[in-house]
């Protein structure tokens, strides 16, 4: 059964695991990591809120307030790194959960996690929504300058109302540009996922420009755009939650949304549009082969796209 809900905030519990590093299906990357299961950052549109179902936590909002801190991951990724037939394939962490969420500053279960990629000398990737990966630089740097390293900082948009309704724990999405800047004055390979577009709410020109510019600015490799989906155990929660708000959009997503996806023709149209405004602000991608670098951006914004 699931722990007692915290009245006083996110309740940390800690568990143990078999694995820590799991086999993917239909990603650019086979292997995947996530020290924490639960997320504070209680982004309403967040894909992987439904995962909690299979721990036994029934009410949706719990994912925002049981965080399942997998306290031997270090040993179990140091068990796994050691295997004779591991090939030191990419590890892409955060595939699901933010690595560098609150529990990060308290746990240090990701940089733990890190110092052993260094160790190893295994590529990895990060997605994530906090500066505070700024804090492992120095690992940071080893992996970049040695098996490869990718950073993708999640920035939905700069509109701050918007930002406090959709991402409530998430840190300011200018301190996540500012980390950026810092990542790529670091020698880091990084860039912006616009993770996710919101459609008729975040895909006004002028929003996505303002993210795109800032982008720019600070030095992005690459932006690129993931649209909401709305998968079960998701839909409902984030329908809710933006009705409270918008309303009339909540209505519209119910009617426009027959499935997990948006239409596909306003997915390829924003896609484009996005693209021309990179291009616009000197952001051009770039085909990346060596074996020292890590999943391209737009793989990695395909595969979460239809994760």
């Amino acid at each position: 059964m699931p722990p007692a809900r915290s009245e006083r905030g996110p309740n940390y519990q800690p568990v143990t695991v078999r694995t820590v590093v799991n086999r993917v299906e239909n990603m650019p990357f086979r292997w995947s990591l996530n020290p924490y299961r639960g997320c504070t950052h209680a982004c309403i549109y967040c894909y992987a809120r439904g995962t909690h179902e299979y721990l036994g936590f029934e009410d949706p909002a719990d994912f925002d307030r049981e965080v399942l801190v997998k306290e031997n991951a270090v040993e179990a990724l140091r068990r796994q790194l050691s295997h004779p037939r591991w090939r030191r394939e990419e590890i892409a962490i955060g595939s699901a959960t933010d690595p560098y969420q609150p529990a990060e500053g308290r746990f240090r279960l990701t940089r733990a996690l890190l110092e052993v990629m260094v160790e190893f000398g295994n590529p990895v990737s990060i997605t994530t929504k906090s500066p505070l990966v700024v804090r492992d630089l120095d690992l940071l740097r080893r992996l970049a300058a040695g098996p490869g390293c990718t950073v993708h900082l999640s920035v939905t948009t700069l509109d701050e109302e918007i930002w406090r309704v959709i991402e409530p724990g998430t840190p300011h999405p200018r301190r996540r540009l500012d980390a950026l800047r810092q990542l790529r004055d670091a020698g880091v390979e990084a860039g912006v996922l616009m993770a996710p577009v919101l459609p008729g709410l975040t895909d006004r020109r002028g929003r996505l420009e303002a993210v795109v510019a800032a982008a720019a600015a600070a030095g992005a490799r690459w932006v690129a755009p993931i649209v909401l989906r709305l998968p079960p155990g998701v839909r409902r929660w984030c329908l809710e939650r933006l009705h409270e708000s918008y309303p009339a959009l909540a209505a519209a997503y119910a009617r426009a949304y027959r499935g997990v996806y948006a239409p596909s023709r306003y997915v390829a149209a924003l896609e484009r549009r996005v693209a021309r405004l990179a291009a616009e602000h000197g952001i051009v991608p770039e085909r990346r082969s060596s074996r020292r670098q890590s999943s391209s951006p737009e793989q990695l914004r395909l595969a979460l796209a239809g994760a």
